[in-house]
């Protein structure tokens, strides 16, 4: 699949996308005050140790403490020789998130006070702190360094036997004792070379880490990823990717740089984009990063998807919409989900969905056209570089699925909540405001006996509302009441604001 990689610099933000048949596939932002933490390494202190919810808060430095589940924590905490002058202890991340049969519990591995290596695995998302993992990871190029599990696993996505066994036998060769390695999709056909160089490099950066942790104090920073720009190198480029378009110079030389040491025979894919049009506009991004925050999308057919962002799960619904195909309702169904999916998928990478996603097909009668809907989803789902897991469709068309989620959505970012609405979609009806006025109307006119009239702060719309349609009613409790009632239409109101006293 040929793909390009967009960088875009303006001021203190940095943006790359990931073009895949000239389609928006991935975009990524930095805004300098607000990047993520994922992949960072901290030296922390345990500030909290929560018995009844198995986890503990632990000061990383950041605006809000982290959290650490039990299941991120080896159960043999307390036994490991890895450790530092200050009492630090590295671990490898446990497979569960709640202590099972045998699995030592929070209060007997941590207490407040014990400073401790930490990874972050997750960003802080809304009001909730960055969630972390004592299992350290060490991403490069073409492997990812473990330190304290001495395993070494390889990309499924290298399917030759002969290559998995070559490259198996050269980390095996050349790692640590008690270290393990993961072996990147990239590394298939790679010289030894570049995986020993690769290998070096991670070694040293963790004997820094290790350096750092007996030096400073917690909360300290012990290592940082890569910036974006870097990131998307280590993680999206690859022989699949034609080129790569820079608009800034200072980036491009940090690229050119980068890829010298890392990919030199890809160094030549690398361009500074030197056009007098901005580069998004040139290659359409601007165009679909403003069709990707919609909550509603159009497909080709005329059908649609709408996507709601709750509390607790992402919602997406598929519509027929315009299309009416041409033999019968239920192929016109199956064809409406069939091109849905590619759109999902597209949205789930584009928008970075994650935790709980709900995906409301429409409804299909024959159950070999279910199927067809459900195994294609699961193929699509192959290209989603993150973890995903599906249940089968339910009776009532809906599949449930999880995406793992390591940050903010692209909503998240780039939009804030409607200062008029509070982020909940809708504000309350002229009507019913117009009848909680005049209940309110009411109350004050009993609490002020002796007023000789009521006064009504609102918007000019909800005046024009009460002098209007509303006016039989607003006489009706002028009469009940004794006293007059003024409204004065004040513009700069919130729509759903209003004042009711009494003089």
């Amino acid at each position: 699949m040929p793909s390009e990689i967009i960088c875009n610099a303006t001021g203190q933000e940095v943006r790359v996308v990931l073009m895949e048949n000239g389609r928006l596939a991935e975009l990524h932002l930095d805004r300098g005050d607000n990047r993520g933490y994922v992949g960072n390494v901290y030296l922390g202190k345990v500030v909290r140790v929560l018995p009844g919810m198995q986890a503990a808060f632990v000061d990383i430095g950041l605006e809000r403490a982290a959290f650490l589940y039990v299941g991120d924590i080896h159960p043999d905490l307390l036994n490991l020789n890895l450790q530092n002058g200050n009492g630090l202890q590295v671990v490898e991340e446990a497979p569960r998130a709640t202590p099972h049969v045998g699995h030592p519990a929070i209060q007997d591995l941590l207490v407040e006070g014990q400073e401790i290596t930490v990874q972050v695995a997750k960003d802080p998302i809304g009001t909730k702190g960055a969630r972390l993992t004592t299992h350290i990871a060490l991403p490069g190029r073409y492997l990812v360094f473990m330190p304290t599990v001495e395993h070494v696993g390889i990309s499924r996505r290298i399917e030759r036997d002969k290559e998995r066994r070559r490259l198996r036998e050269f980390v095996e060769k050349n790692r640590r004792k008690g270290a393990g390695y993961i072996v990147r999709t990239v590394c298939e056909d790679q010289p030894t070379e570049s995986l020993k160089a690769d290998i070096d490099f991670l070694q040293k950066s963790w004997d820094r880490v290790q350096k750092a942790a007996r030096e400073k104090k917690a909360p300290a920073r012990l290592y940082a990823d890569y910036g974006l720009v870097l990131r998307a190198l280590r993680d999206l480029f690859d022989e699949s990717v034609e080129r790569m378009v820079v608009d800034s110079k200072d980036i491009y030389d940090e690229v050119r740089s980068f890829m010298a040491d890392f990919m030199p025979k890809l160094r030549d894919r690398v361009h500074l984009y030197k056009g007098q049009e901005p580069i998004f506009d040139t290659y359409g991004v601007e165009v679909e990063i403003a069709r990707s925050l919609g909550r509603k999308v159009w497909l080709k057919s005329g059908g649609y998807l709408v996507i709601d962002q709750t509390e607790a799960l992402m919602a997406i619904d598929i519509n027929s919409g315009k299309f009416v195909g041409s033999s019968s309702l239920e192929e016109t169904t199956l064809m409406t989900n069939l091109e849905a999916i590619d759109e999902v998928v597209h949205q789930l990478r584009l928008r970075n969905m994650g935790g709980i996603i709900i995906i409301d097909f429409i409804d299909m009668d024959r159950e070999a056209n279910r199927h067809k809907v459900f195994t294609t989803l699961g193929d699509a789902l192959k290209a989603d570089r993150a973890r995903t897991n599906v249940l089968r469709i339910s009776d009532l068309g809906l599949v449930e699925m999880t995406r793992k989620r390591v940050q903010e959505g692209l909503d998240r970012y780039m939009m804030e909540p409607c200062v008029t609405c509070s982020g909940n979609g809708v504000v309350r009806s002229r009507a019913t405001l117009c009848y909680d006025i005049l209940r309110e109307v009411r109350r004050e006119s009993n609490r002020h006996n002796d007023a000789r009239a009521i006064f009504v702060n609102t918007t000019p719309a909800i005046a024009d509302m009460l002098y209007g349609t509303q006016f039989p009613d607003l006489e009706g409790i002028e009469s009940e009441i004794g006293r007059q009632i003024v409204v004065r239409a004040l513009g700069h109101y919130h729509p759903e604001q209003y004042e009711v006293y009494a003089r």
